[in-house]
């Protein structure tokens, strides 16, 4: 392997320390619920947006839209949807999968400083169609590249992210009054971690063991 020539100068090549250390990051990446409420410090969460910019986009469209919600009615709203479709979540489970489910907290919508919306502009004209005319969802798919770039980018600056699925869309995009073209995403919870944790909550609550990944490798 080729030594890196000074700090950000590895002209592409990267020796076994950086790979560990890489590959650390990827275990200690986890999904964040529970969350100190301190500010994060003044200009990170640019510096998190801009290192997730550098992520990959079919055709270099670069479709993703951050919208930083600060505002206290759109985030009143996100937490009422994130309400209304938990309860409906609970009542797809019974015995103790419904108990385990109660026992897990969903959500950081009440302790994290910062939330992100974000979204996919499927009309956007950047990269000129390039690569999505047969497949127009690889649009989608860059916007979720660009969120794991935005995780593993918080990580490693001591940040936790929690992706809040059990929203409505619909209510979201309302919420938010973005483009009637965009279309959501993700909703994320970004701030300090409570704790930092290698293994998954879901996991060190009994919800899902992790299984071993040869079983998902196929070779034809």
């Amino acid at each position: 392997m080729v030594s890196m020539q000074a700090a950000g100068e590895s002209n592409g090549y990267f020796d076994d320390e950086f790979v560990g250390k890489f590959d650390e990051l990827l275990r200690w990446r986890r999904d964040v619920r529970h969350f100190k409420t301190d500010e994060l410090a003044p200009g990170l969460i640019d510096d998190i947006i801009a290192s997730a910019e550098l992520s990959p986009s079919v055709g270099n469209s670069q479709p993703w839209r951050w919208v930083q919600v600060q505002s206290p009615e759109p985030r009143a709203v996100v937490k009422e949807t994130f309400a209304r479709c938990n309860a409906d979540a609970l009542e797809g489970y019974r015995g103790e999968r419904a108990q385990r489910y109660l026992s897990l907290k969903l959500a950081g919508l009440d302790q994290a400083p910062v939330h992100l919306a974000v979204f996919c502009e499927d009309e956007t004209a950047q990269g000129h169609g390039l690569g999505r005319q047969t497949m127009p969802e690889t649009l989608a798919y860059s916007v979720v590249t660009a969120i794991g770039s935005l995780w593993l980018a918080a990580r490693a600056r001591g940040v936790g992210v929690g992706w809040i699925s059990i929203v409505e869309p619909e209510a979201v995009h309302r919420a938010l009054d973005v483009p009637a073209e965009w279309r959501f995403v993700a909703y994320l919870c970004i701030g300090y971690p409570e704790q930092v944790e290698m293994t998954p909550e879901l996991e060190r609550e009994g919800w899902q063991a992790r299984t071993d990944p040869r079983a998902r490798l196929f070779v034809r």
